[in-house]
Order: structure tokens, then sequence, then C-alpha cells
């Protein structure tokens, strides 16, 4: 049994300043800070206890990978032989020197361009530096209109083996044209999953069974978008409190909830990507 864990603390800070994001340019206190160190630390010496195989996924609220809890977290993880993937969604500010510590055939990136805040050249250069420590990593962008011939020179000098996804502006539901979609596939293949709110009431999803959620008090739910708590891993044998259930939400529009609808087929794209956001077809050029 392999466990996929998506694991999202109280940090809520970002050294970003992006306008759609309601954690831009947020800043904790110290004494905020301090206390999501403590609960990351308790999450891993956790994992280590764990007899499962399991993957992490950290989707923090802000940007996580600055601060130096998070790189000995990853460097734990990493090194521990039951845990396959640590992954984590980032902008890629941080510095990549602490990488060298990690077991990197276990570790990867979930990261995103965000062209207001940082130029092409300076994220291209921190894309560089993972690839110089051969470490896997996805790129993406907000599929705003206005991003598209930035998301294509992008696509043209990043290397042929990472993924470029796109997630879609679906708050206007007629925010794409037809020949919009055909545009932004030519980047990302997958887009049009991303561009709809999948219906999901009643329809079979891993979510409370292979993947979970962990917040920084150790509460267990299905997934992100559902907040009911199924247990707590500090207090229960978690073991007994997954299953497969149906899901109880209307429709699922986010990546990290829809890939873990079998009807969608993503586990099968995606493969051994799956928490790092690389389809199989990547990650085996990668490896070749």
């Amino acid at each position: 049994m392999r466990w996929n864990i998506l694991y999202r603390g109280p940090l809520s800070s970002c050294n970003y300043g992006c306008n759609y994001c309601p954690f831009a340019k947020t800043k904790n206190s110290r004494a905020e800070l301090q206390d999501d160190a403590r609960k990351l630390q308790r999450f891993v010496d956790w994992v280590a206890q764990q007899d499962a195989e399991i993957g992490i996924l950290f989707t923090p609220w802000g940007e996580a990978m600055i601060r130096r809890h998070y790189q000995r977290a990853f460097v734990e993880l990493s090194r521990m032989e039951h845990v396959a993937k640590v992954a984590i969604q980032t902008n890629l500010t941080f510095p990549t020197q602490w990488i060298a510590e990690c077991n990197r055939e276990r570790i990867a990136f979930w990261t995103t361009f965000h062209p207001t805040q940082t130029t092409l050249p300076k994220f291209l250069r921190k894309c560089a530096e993972l690839d110089a420590l051969a470490v896997r990593y996805s790129v993406g962008v907000v599929g705003f209109g206005d991003a598209l011939p930035l998301a294509r020179e992008l696509r043209a000098k990043l290397p042929d083996h990472v993924y470029l996804w796109a997630n879609a502006y679906k708050r206007d539901p007629n925010y794409y044209s037809d020949d919009d979609i055909t545009a932004w596939e030519e980047i990302d293949p997958l887009f049009r999953f991303n561009t709809r709110y999948h219906p999901a009431r009643g329809r079979p999803c891993e979510a409370g069974f292979s993947s979970f959620t962990v917040d920084g008090e150790g509460d267990v739910r299905r997934c992100h978008f559902i907040k009911d708590v199924l247990g707590n891993i500090y207090q229960h044998d978690i073991v007994t409190r997954l299953s497969r259930q149906n899901c109880v939400n209307d429709t699922c529009g986010c990546h990290i909830g829809y890939v873990h609808m079998p009807e969608l087929g993503l586990y099968e794209v995606f493969g051994d990507g799956l928490l790092e956001r690389i389809p199989s077809t990547m990650a085996q050029a990668m490896q070749s």
C-alpha cells in the first residue's frame, strides 16, 4: 500500500505579490514561523515511524522553500527508505545549494513562473540550477490571455524533458474560445482537463484512501476541498480511517483534486510523476 499525502501546515507567507492571490506579500511573525516549523518537524517524525510506502506533496499557502525548516524536512524525508517521493509547489526563488544533501532521486519540484513577479531569464537560470543538480521538476503558468506569448517563449527555452503546464482561469466560464484552448494545448497538451469543473458528486475518487491531506494539527481530510475530518495521524491508527468513497462535492476543478478521479485516467498519464505534475512521457525522457 502506498499513501500519497498532501501536507499543508499553517505557513501563509509569500515573497511574491500576485494580484490574484490572497497570500500575496503576506508575512508570518517569528512566532508563527516557529509554530509552523514545530508542526512540520512533528509530521516528519510521524512519517519516519510509518511502515507504508509514502509520497509527499507540500501544498503551502505561500512560499515554503525559502524557509530553512522546509529545506531540512526535504533532506530528512528524502533519506527515508520508505519515502518514495517528496515534492512541493514553489515559485522557485529559493537557493538550491542544499539540494545536494538530499537523495535527489526522491525529490521533485512543482514550480510556477509568475511573469509579474520575476523575469523570464531569471526564472530560466533557476531551472538551469535544477537541471545541473539532475532534479525532476515541472513548470507552470496561469493561463491568462495576455500570458500566452510569454508562455510560448518559455516553452521554447525550457529543455524538452520539462513539462510546461497551464492552469486555466475558470472564474469566467466564457473566458476561453475554442481557438484559445487549442493555442494553450500546443503548450500544454493536458490543458483542456483544467478548463473544466469535472462532475464529481457520487463518482469514485482515490482521495481518502490512497491519497489524503494532513494539516499542521495532524487532522486528516480526504482532500483540500472536503472539510470533514477523517481522523488525526497523532491520535488514531489512520489506516482504519481510510476507505474508498464517492465524492460528496458537485464538481472538482483543481488538478490536485480531479487527478485522483479514476474515470479521468490521469494516474496512467502521470505515473510516477503524479505528485510533481510530470506526465510519464516527460519522466521517461528525463531518465533517458
